[in-house]
């Protein structure tokens, strides 16, 4: 016997649709790349999507089609997240930062129609138009220069349309890996995952929106759906600060103009942040929370943070979960615990949200679940609503036969929950049999004043088979020795973890979503030898 209760399909439309009508004015400001400023709001949002939608629908796009964009932080990028959907296409946001070979590559997977990019990006256009086999029409964001703008194009458009209507797990978005290995792997959001991952979002453990939240997202909306936030703010009517430039000088403006009291970023745009405020000798923006997530933050920059009375969110997630798969909010001995306290507790990184479930395996023996005791370190599996089971056009799922994903990350899980990663299982360092950390270790060495960044990798050794080797990247003006960093570790790892040596570099290689390439590091340091 079924239930009682009404059919209530979950798509996207039904999140702009609650946004213009429960907070319709509620802004949305824009600062451009040019320094100019726009606003908008909910309601003006939904108004240009049923536009948008039916402009694509003009140009002859069909229900499942793919419509890229190649674009920074702004309300029409925003509005592209909606207007797609609605009219039953599947939004392909692409990472602009991406290799030339990786760009041709999801394009053409993908099978995109449609390129809608910020005019920044143009030199990339018309690079790849020619590479880019399957799209038909460009159209810029915010100049129509070199092709059709995108407001003159939905500005033919009524916007007196219907949004299409289909299956709650029809698609509605498509994110590729950045592809440290091999070509970049396609995840297809569906409508019904993408909602509940948003209804995750707004629990209070993660990021807490109330209808008086001011978010200004640093984390690009062309990376794993910008951590699921323009959907999470309009479902509860905020109001969002976008910047098409991450540059430091402009994000604290904005944050201090407008009101900000969220932001969310990987750690290098605190960073970044942190050096501004001191060389202009000013004090971190009042922000109420901040979310930190793609690479561990250091102990430093959580100190710091929290310090400003920001409450700091450390969280963890992959493109394959949508992202969020742990947020670490305050526990509920939260008052009790002393600074010291909630700085440890705060540099691991959360506890998985409602939704998702968490285990470790044994490295050596992958059917061996390993306790969650907070000492025994394993490879990381997640399932869920809104984790892939398959990868775009793959022949085989990406999944065990009982739904768990093989996440790459090496971690402990703690009695009550909590996730602290250690490593990815690519990179971390077997010694003597023994693990060691390679992450770990960069965020100790970072907390010296003389380091600016830190790698860490493993290098062959006759003896331990693996010795750690850090390669440090010396803040300006400063003349740290390798000593001196060795000294500063030495009472905040074990010893044995020590590396067997610290190279300074100008360097150190990152990927396309800003983290540290060990890949691109071992390879330029393939012919390195260790003094044994």
């Amino acid at each position: 016997m079924l239930g009682a209760m009404q059919d209530w399909t979950m798509r996207v439309t039904h999140v702009i649709d609650h946004a213009a009508r429960e907070a319709p004015d509620r802004e949305i400001v824009t600062r451009w790349a040019d320094g100019s400023e726009t606003r908008t709001n909910w309601a003006g949002i939904r108004t240009d999507a049923l536009k948008m939608a039916q402009a694509l629908q003009a140009l002859g796009l069909k229900k499942g089609d793919k419509v890229a964009s190649l674009a920074m932080n702004h309300s029409r990028h925003l509005v592209s997240w909606y207007g797609v959907a609605g009219m039953g296409g599947v939004l392909h946001t692409v990472n602009p930062r991406l290799f030339e070979d990786q760009l041709e590559y999801i394009v053409n997977h993908a099978e995109d129609r449609v390129m809608i990019y910020d005019a920044a990006f143009q030199p990339i256009v018309d690079k790849m138009r020619d590479r880019w086999k399957t799209v038909e029409h460009y159209i810029c964001f915010d100049s129509g220069e070199h092709t059709t703008s995108f407001e003159d194009w939905i500005g033919e458009q009524s916007g007196d349309f219907e949004w299409v209507e289909g299956n709650e797990r029809d698609p509605c978005m498509i994110c590729y890996t950045s592809g440290t290995t091999g070509n970049p792997k396609g995840v297809q959001y569906e409508h019904r995952s993408t909602v509940l991952h948003a209804l995750a979002g707004l629990q209070p453990s993660t990021f807490n929106f109330s209808a008086s939240s001011v978010m200004l997202p640093v984390v690009p909306m062309f990376h794993a759906a910008s951590w699921g936030l323009p959907y999470a703010g309009a479902m509860a009517g905020i109001k969002f600060v976008f910047s098409a430039v991450n540059d430091p000088a402009v994000l604290h403006e904005m944050m201090l103009k407008e009101g900000v009291t969220d932001s969310a970023g990987v750690p290098t745009v605190w960073l970044a942040h942190f050096q501004y405020c001191d060389a202009e000798g000013i004090d971190l923006p009042p922000l109420k929370a901040a979310t930190i997530g793609g690479s561990a933050a250091p102990r430093f920059m959580i100190e710091r943070l929290m310090k400003n009375g920001t409450r700091v969110q450390h969280a963890w997630g992959m493109t394959e979960t949508s992202p969020i798969g742990t947020v670490g909010g305050p526990t509920h001995d939260w008052d009790q615990l002393s600074f010291e306290e909630k700085v440890l507790k705060t540099m691991k990184q959360g506890r998985p949200i409602f939704g998702v479930e968490l285990r470790t395996i044994d490295l050596d023996d992958p059917t061996k679940v390993l306790p969650r005791d907070g000492e025994t370190s394993g490879a990381l599996q997640i399932r869920g609503p809104w984790v892939v089971k398959r990868y775009f056009k793959a022949e085989e799922d990406a999944v065990t036969e009982d739904g768990w994903f093989d996440t790459g990350d090496v971690g402990m899980l703690h009695p009550d929950g909590t996730l602290q990663l250690t490593d990815r299982t690519k990179d971390v360092i077997k010694s003597g049999g023994e693990w060691i950390s390679s992450v770990e270790l960069e965020n100790a060495a970072v907390g010296h004043p003389g380091v600016a960044e830190a790698a860490c990798i493993g290098m062959y050794h006759p003896k331990w088979d693996e010795r750690p080797v850090l390669f440090v990247v010396r803040k300006e003006g400063q003349d740290v020795t390798a000593e001196q960093v060795v000294n500063f570790l030495s009472d905040k790892i074990a010893k044995w973890w020590l590396p067997d040596a610290v190279e300074f570099v100008d360097d150190i290689p990152h990927t396309a979503t800003g983290k540290i390439s060990k890949k691109d590091l071992r390879d330029r340091f393939a012919d390195y030898k260790l003094e044994t």
